[in-house]
Formats: C-alpha cells, sequence, structure tokens
C-alpha cells in the first residue's frame, strides 16, 4: 500500500480533489440539491487521471529520479515497482478516470484526457527538459482540476468565479515549484533539467517568483470582484495574503538562504484558503440569509 501511495503521489492528489471539489461547488447554485453519486463520479474521474498521471510521469522520469538524491527512493529507482508495472497502472487509471469523467459529463471527460496530455506529454517530455520557464506553461494542467469539477455541473466555463480559481491554481505554482528548484538546485542540475535557478542564478529567480507571489496576492485580495466574498474573506483570506508577503519578504532578504520553509508552507496553506474561503462564503451567505 505504501508502493502504491507513492508511486500514485496520493499526498498530492488529495490537494486535486479538494480544488476539484471547490470548483464543483463554485458552479453550483446556494440551495441547489447535491447528487452524491454525481460528485462521486466527478471526484472519482479526478483520483483516477491524477493517480494515473503522476504513475506514467514517473515511469517517464525513473532515470532522472535515479540521478536525485531526494527521488532515489521511489518506487521506481529503488527496485520496488518495475517501469513496465508504472506504464500499466498509469494507462489503466487514465482510462477509467476518462470513462467515470464521460458519466459525470462528457466535458469532464474532454477536459480530463486534456490535462493528461499537457502534463505527461507536453510538460513531462518537452517543456520541462527544454526551457527554463517550463513551470509556466506546466502549471495549466496543475490548475485545470479545479476547471474539471466546475464543467461537471455547466458547460459555461467562462465565468468570473471560475477565472478566479483557475488563475489562483495556476499562479501559485511558480512560487511553489520555483522555490523547491531553489532549495534542491543541485538535484535538478544533475538530473539534467534546466530549471530557472540553474539557468539564470538564484537572485533571479527569487525576482521572477516575486512577481508571481505579487500578482497571486493581488488576485486573493481582489476575489470580492470575482466570487462571493462574506466573513471569511475577513477572517482567513486577507490575513493569509498578508502572512505569504511577509514571508516571501523574509525568503527574499535571506537570499534563499534562510525562511525556505516558512514561506514554501505558507503558499502552499494559503492557495487552500483562496479556494474553500469564496465557497463556504457563498454557501454561508445563503444559510444565514434563509435563518
Amino acid at each position: 500500500m505504501r508502493l502504491f501511495l507513492d508511486l500514485t503521489k496520493f499526498g498530492i492528489v488529495c490537494f486535486i480533489l479538494i480544488s476539484g471539489f471547490a470548483g464543483y461547488a463554485l458552479s453550483m447554485a446556494p440551495g441547489e440539491p447535491w447528487v452524491i453519486s454525481h460528485l462521486a463520479l466527478t471526484l472519482g474521474s479526478l483520483y483516477f487521471l491524477s493517480a494515473g498521471g503522476f504513475a506514467l510521469n514517473q515511469a517517464q522520469e525513473w532515470v532522472a529520479d535515479l540521478r536525485m538524491r531526494r527521488t532515489t527512493s521511489r518506487p521506481i529507482p529503488s527496485g520496488k515497482v518495475s517501469v513496465r508495472q508504472a506504464w500499466l497502472l498509469g494507462c489503466a487509471f487514465i482510462l477509467i478516470g476518462i470513462v467515470l469523467g464521460f458519466f459525470a459529463s462528457p466535458l469532464v471527460a474532454l477536459l480530463g484526457a486534456l490535462t493528461v496530455l499537457l502534463y505527461n506529454v507536453l510538460y513531462t517530455l518537452y517543456w520541462k527538459k527544454k526551457w527554463a520557464f517550463g513551470a509556466v506553461p506546466g502549471a495549466i494542467p496543475g490548475a485545470m482540476p479545479v476547471v474539471i469539477g466546475y464543467a461537471a455541473n455547466t458547460n459555461q466555463l467562462f465565468q468570473p468565479e471560475l477565472m478566479y480559481a483557475f488563475l489562483i491554481m495556476f499562479l501559485w505554482q511558480m512560487p511553489h515549484f520555483w522555490s523547491l528548484a531553489i532549495r534542491f538546485k543541485d538535484d535538478y542540475s544533475k538530473a539534467g533539467f534546466p530549471v530557472l535557478p540553474v539557468i539564470i542564478g538564484t537572485g533571479r529567480t527569487l525576482f521572477h517568483i516575486g512577481l508571481y507571489v505579487f500578482a497571486y496576492v493581488g488576485l486573493a485580495l481582489a476575489s470580492p470582484w470575482f466570487t462571493s466574498t462574506y466573513f471569511l474573506y475577513f477572517v482567513f483570506v486577507v490575513p493569509f495574503a498578508l502572512k505569504v508577503l511577509y514571508e516571501f519578504f523574509r525568503y527574499y532578504n535571506s537570499n534563499a538562504e534562510a525562511r525556505w520553509l516558512p514561506f514554501f508552507l505558507w503558499t502552499n496553506f494559503s492557495v487552500l484558503v483562496f479556494l474553500i474561503a469564496p465557497v463556504l462564503d457563498k454557501w454561508c451567505s445563503f444559510i444565514i440569509l434563509r435563518m
């Protein structure tokens, strides 16, 4: 079981399911009855698509993982799972995910297949290996789970609340990934990945992280113009946004020599807050108005 969870990156899959649920809830009108079987199909599709995509990714990158100290203990480099087993599991899970998505909504299946194409083909095989800024287009499939959850209930995707949720997930990924790339710069260099710190150095990478942090925090603070907001915006969104800014400045001023973990953790916690707070505000305001 531990090998299976490691191969499918269960921790990240849980985050994907939360973001998919947020998208699903945002697409529903307050007071609209929940169909549990439909929600289960949607989240089941997301689970199998993401778990399968991660297993396939490890089968694609096991040679690079073998060169990186922090990834040598993964199931394939450690010799506990064969490349063939990972390919079979990944492809089977992706197929199951697409089928479940079709029963939830044909659009869910289509977006799920597109996400796998972007992640396992374009990002894994080209953007990540060839381009220092590959994380930028690579953030598109990373932001798709909230879109897939939203698409389960409607075909009208160009809505302000979905644009907000998608951009929050998109913008968050550059500070998240590039701070990791700084931390493990030597590992990425040994594996042959042209990540930003390896190509342009730590100082300039911090500058680019800052650009995305300001855009990310600015969008979160501007969420009342995109989504339903109530008391949770002031209780959670505003404090978390300011805390992320504070931790970034401390991280930046140390030239990435200190405060990496607080910045990394607060950035990761904040994306959940920025996604879930509008959902809770939307439904809490409806309940309060009904009372």
